[in-house]
């Protein structure tokens, strides 16, 4: 086969309707996934909230919506190994679409909360379907760069919730969610299963999405961790350096007022870009581990520059929202590792519950964050949380196995 050939054997797969589709509804899953962050003060003060109100039950809702997207996990990861991967797909972006929708439509914080639950349940579940199909699709020299290409392309849906809630009020603003996912139902019809879903749906003696089985054997549960371990910067840089950024801006007596949501959606600028080049250098090194230990380091150097570089400017500040946004790009690498690791029957699950436990995680990140605050003040607070995240992260990636290469047509016992 001549290299011109493989070059258009590359795109085609690329260009494939799995690809395409899933990194459309990641787009619209991140939207909707961050719009209540973007809109939370404008939204409660227009429901009658004063400003301690506002910060009260907006930290209710978004727990609300965290709930749902923990429980969302394990609920279509499940569904996805026993029903399809596409099932997921569609289950998932009706489900929060319908939410948001109907978010547009609140005058009430109690039915505001229940649909935040609604809706995380619903986006629990699209990249890690996403993420298991483009996998199981693709040869195994493209499965980094196709899955970083459905990332880089989805976490742009940040930037476009940001410019939305700009443009038009926050009700039209959920509106437009709600309505970009109804017409990318149109788009998966005709979409085909996994393979190696249909080949393992055969087997009627194969155990399919039992989420139990990750902690019945020792070394399962070991390696589940471990996964999860290894995405535990990627959060402690979106909920913890650029959601408190306006702390940390006041902290190093920049005059300027920092905006959190600019913050958010600058680190998420660099997501997207570090995604697609993650998957680059995955495929060039042949190597998962070696790909996200040095976007690993690349992030850790700029945590510290951010806390500690001296940054006296909005301008700076932001820049380096960026820098780690980008050095945590290995999100859609992450993942796959996550789906790479474990077999055909329960790795829909895994992809699904992975990601979604450790957006989980940011709970417990805030509130060391804010408990230890007042003692040792913000910068210091946020330096020996990130130093716990990183010391975890590292150690996961350089004991976890190397997938680059490996089959995934195999069943977990």
């Amino acid at each position: 086969m001549t290299n011109l050939t493989k070059e258009k054997s590359a795109a085609a797969y690329l260009l494939s309707a799995p690809v395409i589709v899933a990194s459309l509804g990641y787009f619209v899953d991140i939207y909707d996934l961050l719009l209540f962050g973007i809109v939370r003060i404008p939204s409660l003060t227009e429901l009658g909230l004063n400003e301690a109100q506002v910060s009260i039950e907006g930290a209710s809702i978004l727990n609300w919506q965290m709930t749902g997207l923990l429980l969302g996990g394990i609920l279509w990861g499940v569904l996805g190994d026993k029903k399809g991967r596409l099932s997921v797909l569609f289950g998932s972006i009706i489900t929060y679409s319908v939410a948001n929708f109907a978010c547009g439509f609140v005058h009430d914080v109690t039915l505001y909360k229940l649909l935040r639950f609604i809706a995380g349940i619903g986006l629990a579940g699209e990249l890690g379907a996403g993420i298991t199909l483009v996998s199981e699709s693709l040869p195994k020299r493209l499965r980094a760069i196709g899955t970083s290409v459905v990332a880089g392309v989805g976490l742009m849906g940040a930037v476009a919730g940001y410019f939305t809630v700009e443009m038009f009020s926050w009700r039209n603003a959920y509106f437009i969610g709600g309505g970009m996912g109804i017409l990318l139902l149109f788009l998966r019809i005709g979409v085909f299963e996994s393979g190696m879903f249909h080949t393992m749906k055969e087997k009627s003696n194969v155990a399919k999405g039992n989420f139990l089985s990750f902690f019945t054997k020792k070394s399962r549960l070991i390696l589940y961790l471990k996964c999860i371990g290894i995405g535990l910067p990627t959060w402690y840089v979106i909920g913890i350096l650029a959601t408190f950024s306006n702390e940390f801006g006041k902290a190093l007596g920049i005059t300027e007022a920092i905006q959190p949501g600019l913050a958010v959606m600058w680190c998420y600028v660099g997501l997207s870009a570090g995604d697609l080049v993650s998957g680059m250098v995955s495929y060039w090194l042949e190597s998962r581990i070696r790909a996200v230990t040095y976007m690993m380091i690349f992030t850790a150097i700029g945590a510290i520059v951010y806390l500690y570089g001296g940054i006296n400017t909005a301008f700076g500040l932001y820049g380096m929202c960026l820098w780690v946004g980008f050095g945590i790009g290995y999100w859609a690498m992450f993942v796959t590792i996550g789906a790479e690791q474990f077999g055909t029957n329960v790795r829909a699950t895994a992809a699904t519950t992975i990601p979604n436990m450790v957006r989980g995680t940011v709970v417990l990140m805030t509130t060391f964050y804010t408990t230890l605050k007042p003692i040792v003040l913000p910068l210091n607070a946020a330096a020996l949380l990130g130093l716990i995240c990183f010391g975890i992260g590292f150690y996961c990636i350089r004991t976890i196995p190397e997938t680059h290469h490996k089959d995934l047509d195999f069943i977990e016992d």
